[in-house]
């Protein structure tokens, strides 16, 4: 018995669309968006407590990326931690999540961004993600960050009722 070309080429094409409309209906999962949600949100603000109580640290831990210029350290050490409470809140809370969702996605390709071109010169630092000291490997937390960047991108790009919403209703009503 011959296999043709275009037999296996169909068979490609079946998986491939099985295989997509297995994401696609887990990318519409309203449980598995509040999940995604509240991992996020609950990470986040987490993240944001030690920067908060600690920004001289955080501070120091930023320098030690030798990537920013002396005169933004400060600010970023300062402002980053409350744009990622805010963006945590407003993930847990629903309240306008997909915007929520769009700044925490942005600010994980830079940590992505960061953490990469800090592996790639050998440069040993202070994740500062969580706490001082030590939190991993670099390379483990740039898969950690890739995984949390897929959650947010089903978050942002969520198309369902929203579920768990506790603050405004009306904004969890299915986005056209």
């Amino acid at each position: 018995m011959s296999v043709s070309l275009s037999m296996v080429i169909r068979a490609g094409k079946q998986r491939v669309t099985q295989l997509s409309n297995t994401m696609r209906t887990l990318f519409n999962n309203g449980w598995i968006e509040i999940a995604f949600r509240w991992i996020l949100g609950i990470t986040f603000i987490y993240a944001s407590y030690y920067k908060i109580l600690s920004p001289t640290d955080f501070a120091k831990m930023v320098y030690g990326y030798n990537l920013f210029p002396e005169v933004l350290i400060n600010l970023i050490a300062i402002v980053l931690p409350f744009v990622e409470l805010i963006s945590g809140l407003s993930l847990l809370l629903g309240i306008y999540p997909r915007s929520a969702a769009l700044i925490i996605n942005g600010l994980l390709l830079a940590f992505i961004f960061i953490l990469t071109i800090n592996i790639i010169r050998g440069h040993e630092f202070d994740c500062g993600c969580f706490s001082a000291g030590k939190t991993g490997s670099p390379k483990m937390m740039v898969a950690r960050d890739v995984i949390y960047l897929i959650m947010g991108l089903q978050i942002f790009w969520f198309n369902g009722v929203r579920k768990g919403c506790f603050i405004r209703k009306n904004h969890c009503k299915r986005l056209k």
